[in-house]
């Protein structure tokens, strides 16, 4: 559905030449979330603009639904545009005009006639939950009902892929978790392809099946979101998946003067899948005769599976320790050792 292929963008500034994006590659698949989360300065601004023709890439080539926008010009980079559509971080609403005519304007502007207008709209009011908000106005609305009006809008086209540019950073947690529900059943619902630009970790887990982590105009890290969770290699990825695992050297989630007081070693234990359904803790005190403390525990959910996560504390010798980690590595368990007094 969407391929780039070793894609650059270089701007000429009056203090010479800055590369925004460098080098990017990546695939999405027809009906995927994909994420692209990085922090502000990562190049995701200028990403979306690429992938939305805004902006030409001064070398690589982007293709979408088997279109090279790349080379596309004129009457052919209209057409091309009109199956992408946007959702913006602060709306874009028309706020002189009603909900209803926010939506149909897309519409009136491909040249659609008002029985057509008339029938889009009252779907895409049902499809996003403003049923009675026909004619409000945008100002009488709230953050979560307005960005409702701008997803309805950009749908009104039947695009092929819908990009969001940080498309939930202005809004609450709560209703941050109501749109990002409704972005998952619309993609289930229409089988419609969703890039998401977000510098929010908890975004990406809940709704996006892969990821790519950009610092620097470069993709440092890219694959399926619970693979990235569970074992991030860089450095960058390590720091956006503690937003969502709570857990810092600066900010344990167990009292540590507890665990110095009792010594031993403190493990975390990442469970997958249907690991996390056995009961390692229990057979692990039978085996080694040994009381493991439970200290913190987490579960979270991805659109790939659960995975949790488990910080035990023992007083284990150098050579229990090594048995119980070769243990829970059977397990198919990541074993880290937090501390080892």
């Amino acid at each position: 559905m969407i391929v780039l292929r070793n894609v650059s963008k270089v701007f000429n500034a009056s203090s010479g030449p800055v590369t925004a994006v460098e080098d990017v590659s990546f695939q999405v698949e027809q009906g995927q979330i994909y994420g692209i989360i990085g922090y502000s300065g990562a190049g995701k601004s200028t990403l979306i603009r690429l992938l939305n023709g805004l902006e030409k890439p001064t070398s690589g080539s982007v293709t979408i639904a088997g279109q090279c926008i790349t080379d596309a010009t004129g009457e052919q980079l209209r057409r091309a545009r009109l199956k992408i559509s946007m959702v913006f971080q602060h709306f874009n609403l028309l706020w002189s005009r009603t909900v209803s005519e926010n939506i149909a304007f897309p519409l009136q502007i491909a040249g659609a006639s008002k029985a057509v207008i008339k029938q889009r709209v009252q779907e895409l009011i049902g499809l996003v939950g403003l049923t009675g908000k026909e004619d409000t106005y945008p100002a009488q609305l709230s953050g979560g009902q307005k960005q409702r009006v701008g997803i309805a809008r950009a749908l009104a086209n039947n695009p092929d892929v819908l990009l969001c540019d940080e498309a939930t950073s202005a809004l609450d947690p709560q209703t941050t978790d109501s749109i990002l529900d409704l972005l998952l059943s619309i993609n289930r619902q229409l089988q419609l392809t969703i890039v998401l630009i977000t510098h929010e970790m908890h975004v990406v887990r809940k709704i996006c099946h892969r990821v790519a982590v950009m610092e620097a105009g470069r993709i440092v890290e890219e694959g399926e979101v619970l693979s990235v969770f569970t074992h991030p290699q860089q450095p960058i990825t390590r720091q956006f998946v503690k937003q969502t695992t709570e857990y810092s050297s600066a900010n344990t989630p167990f009292n540590p003067q507890l665990v110095d007081a009792q010594g031993g070693c403190v493990l975390k234990l990442t469970f997958i899948g249907v690991s996390t359904q056995q009961p390692i803790v229990g057979e692990l005190t039978l085996k080694y005769a040994l009381p493991f403390n439970i200290l913190h525990g987490k579960m979270t959910q991805t659109t790939h599976g659960t995975f949790g996560e488990l910080w035990l504390q023992v007083a284990a010798s150098d050579s229990q320790l090594e048995r119980i980690l070769a243990d829970l590595h059977r397990y198919d368990i990541t074993t880290e050792v937090v501390t080892h007094v």
